[in-house]
């Protein structure tokens, strides 16, 4: 027999599986020789109060034996001699729209500017030691896009845009562990993400499909308001009539080219300010309110929305006993992102803290048309290059030092490996961004005491944190309205924001693509 419960219990409990049998068996009153097994379905924690309690929906076998159900990826069908579909990009969108391209029967073709995940690493290496920076291949381009070497994150709020628990399923069924089917807030840490992602293209390759890395799409066939193929840098011709373009919001070469042919792109306002960097044990003290959190408890995460004269501040993608790294996906230009491992064992915690922009914030660049708050993320960028000396080295402030206008007179080390300068930052920041952010910090501290102290470190900038275009697409074909053919997809076309959101969206598209 099987029955299911939602419990309220202190972190010891949830963390060993006998002591939890036992707090069941008195709690709900079962014999403890009764009990087979214990399955956790849901899994969060709650820290309102000052004794921490883990929230558990569990589902309790008694009376009977208890296989555990196995999580088995689709049976694949070879698809290499069926219809072909070219993907740009491989991150999320594109990955899993060539996965289920497969399932429906669908060649799908991955044109990646990038590497593969293992020889990214040496480009990843050489931004962090040697501050170079390859167009290519670098935190924001390779197979698995940003999300690769970025934590792997899989929490997301778009509940209604497609089937979260598939995604989460066809991650285990590649190799995450079954952890991120219970937790709230689901994350499979950088240090893991990288061979999921590498099992993944071995099934598309081994059902027919086809993935071309260090292949830079250049140019888009366009005839009588059709997709006909693409070019690639090396002048190789692809010819398709179904192009699924998931090429992620770091891709500025490919809104210039749309610009450039005159498909209709759209200027999509975002959120941009600095990287905070804290101890890690300072969060921890002020989420869970003591001195020490324990063995069992995880380092604590932090989220934070403030409306600063009538505009949100709010922090983005914080990463918990993570790293800050460097995200530049061009020479002359400084972008800070953050990450951590599958421990998020690191004694630092950072986030990106961000303003909420508007279109009238843009003005200055409307020469740009679509392009406009782009060319607003570049100049900040540049700044940020310029100011810390051209090289990656980020400028930087001390927190109090940062909201009361004050050149750090030094500054601490920091998890960010290139390394940072004292740099007063409304030297970088855009007034309104500077002022925003000032009193924001002033009201993060409202709420969370002690939060803004000089032993927190500001790194500038954080640029990237959604696409600063749309790509329009129809509601119901998902086609560009003016190129028949055309999908526009995931994060860089503005339909998602994350790894789930962007694989949802693959989905969606490739369904879309099947359906024709």
């Amino acid at each position: 027999m099987q029955k299911e419960y939602q419990l309220r219990v202190l972190p010891h409990i949830a963390a060993k599986s006998d002591e939890l049998h036992s707090f069941i068996s008195k709690e709900k009153n079962i014999p403890r020789d009764e009990i087979r097994h214990v399955e956790i379905l849901r899994r969060s924690i709650d820290a309102r109060q000052k004794q921490v309690v883990i929230n558990l929906k569990v589902r309790v076998y008694t009376g009977e034996g208890y296989v555990e159900e196995l999580i088995s990826l689709p049976d694949y069908p070879n698809v290499s001699n069926a219809k072909e579909v070219l993907i740009v990009g491989a991150g999320p969108a594109g990955m899993f729209a060539a996965l289920q391209l497969i399932e429906d029967g669908l060649k799908p073709v991955i044109l990646e500017r990038g590497k593969d995940v293992k020889n990214r690493i040496a480009d990843l290496k050489g931004i962090n030691v040697k501050h170079i920076v390859n167009e290519d291949s670098n935190y924001c381009f390779g197979e698995g896009g940003a999300g690769t070497y970025s934590d792997g994150k899989l929490y997301t709020r778009s509940k209604k845009r497609g089937n979260i628990q598939r995604i989460l399923e066809l991650f285990v069924g590649f190799g995450a562990v079954r952890d991120i089917l219970v937790d709230a807030h689901p994350h499979i840490g950088t240090n893991k993400l990288p061979p999921i992602i590498a099992k993944m293209r071995e099934c598309i390759i081994s059902s027919g499909g086809e993935i071309h890395f260090n292949t830079r799409v250049t140019d888009l066939l366009i005839d009588g308001g059709s997709i006909k193929g693409v070019k690639t840098l090396e002048n190789e011709t692809l010819r398709a009539d179904h192009v699924i373009l998931a090429t992620g919001h770091s891709a500025r070469d490919i809104f210039e080219l749309l610009h450039q042919k005159k498909v209709r792109i759209d200027l999509k306002p975002l959120a941009i300010g600095v990287r905070v960097e804290h101890a890690q044990s300072l969060i921890d003290s002020i989420q869970y309110s003591c001195d020490n959190r324990g063995p069992y408890l995880p380092p604590s995460p932090y989220r934070i929305v403030k409306q600063v004269g009538g505009r949100g501040v709010y922090s983005f993608c914080m990463c918990p006993g993570g790293v800050i790294a460097p995200c530049a996906t061009k020479p002359g230009e400084i972008v800070t992102n953050g990450w951590s491992s599958s421990r998020r064992a690191r004694a630092t915690a950072n986030s990106g803290i961000v303003v909420e922009l508007r279109p009238e914030d843009f003005k200055k660049y409307e020469r740009f048309g679509p392009l406009a708050a782009m060319e607003y993320q570049k100049a900040i960028e540049q700044k940020a290059w310029e100011a810390g000396g051209k090289t990656q080295t980020a400028p930087a402030q001390r927190l109090v030092d940062f909201v009361d206008r004050r050149l750090s007179a030094n500054l601490p080390n920091t998890s960010y490996a290139p390394g940072i300068t004292s740099v007063e930052l409304s030297a970088v920041l855009p007034t309104v961004i500077h002022e925003a952010l000032r009193n924001g910090f002033k009201e993060f501290d409202k709420s969370m005491r002690g939060y803004l102290t000089n032993e927190a470190v500001v790194h500038a900038p954080e640029t990237r944190t959604s696409s600063p275009v749309s790509i329009p697409r129809d509601y119901i074909t998902l086609q560009h309205p003016e190129v028949k053919g055309l999908y526009p997809c995931g994060e860089g076309a503005g339909y998602s924001g994350g790894i789930v959101s962007a694989a949802m969206d693959g989905i969606k598209c490739a369904k879309a693509v099947a359906g024709k």
